[in-house]
């Protein structure tokens, strides 16, 4: 968090110019002295983040152009702890909103919603709460729901470069192409993907692919209006 002399700092993470046009709107609305810096993709959030100057709020649309389904918030999550995250969506059931919230989001704020709805949820997470919408009601937890937790938790103890290689494991490249990619040699890649099977608890690239990819949750997203 910004020290309290400082401008609070927020992030708007969405594709759409004219929904970064109307979420930069509410914000002001709630807080009238932020800097607001936008982003469109995540790996442009990731850039912008990566300043020495921190922000103190992200507003990030589930449906960016390069990440699938929970990925983007995932990234955020792990790369960013201390970093709130609002998911922002046009994605209203409440098995997606369930789900970002056990991935760790901030809160959940529908796209349909008034932007005095908007600045008035945006202020209720900057006090720390956990903003829903009232009609939400909470997804009981099954099987699958607590193991997606639980490798939730075992990504965040991956460093970003061993997410970055655990990315690029499953684009399918191999130790040479990631070593290339990343500028280091093939020794150094050959540990990175040691230490992801270990913390991941996995015993290969493809089981560790394979458990990761069940967090997409690509189902949820079939058939759902939205952005």
């Amino acid at each position: 968090m910004t020290a309290p002399n400082d401008r609070a700092r927020f992030l708007i993470i969405d594709d759409h110019p004219l929904f970064r046009e109307a979420l930069h709107s509410a914000v002001q609305m709630a807080y009238p002295e932020v800097d607001t810096v936008e982003a469109r993709s995540i790996t442009e959030a990731v850039e912008l983040l990566a300043d020495a100057k921190p922000f103190d709020l992200a507003l990030l649309d589930l449906s960016m152009p390069d990440v699938h389904g929970f990925e983007g918030l995932l990234q955020l999550r792990t790369r960013y702890p201390r970093l709130p995250v609002v998911i922002v969506s046009g994605y209203e059931e409440p098995r997606i909103i369930s789900e970002a919230l056990s991935y760790g989001a901030a809160g959940f704020i529908p796209k349909s919603a008034r932007k005095s709805d908007l600045a008035a949820a945006i202020r209720s997470v900057m006090d720390g709460a956990i903003y829903v919408p009232e009609t939400y009601e909470g997804q009981p937890a099954d099987a699958d729901s607590i193991d997606r937790a639980d490798m939730v938790q075992r990504l965040s103890k991956l460093t970003p470069q061993q997410l970055r290689v655990l990315q690029m494991l499953r684009q399918g490249l191999l130790n040479k192409q990631i070593a290339y990619e990343l500028q280091v040699g093939e020794t150094t890649v050959k540990a990175h993907v040691s230490e992801i099977l270990r913390k991941l608890n996995v015993y290969s690239r493809t089981q560790a692919v394979i458990e990761v990819s069940k967090l997409d949750n690509a189902e949820l997203f079939r058939d759902q209006a939205g952005f």
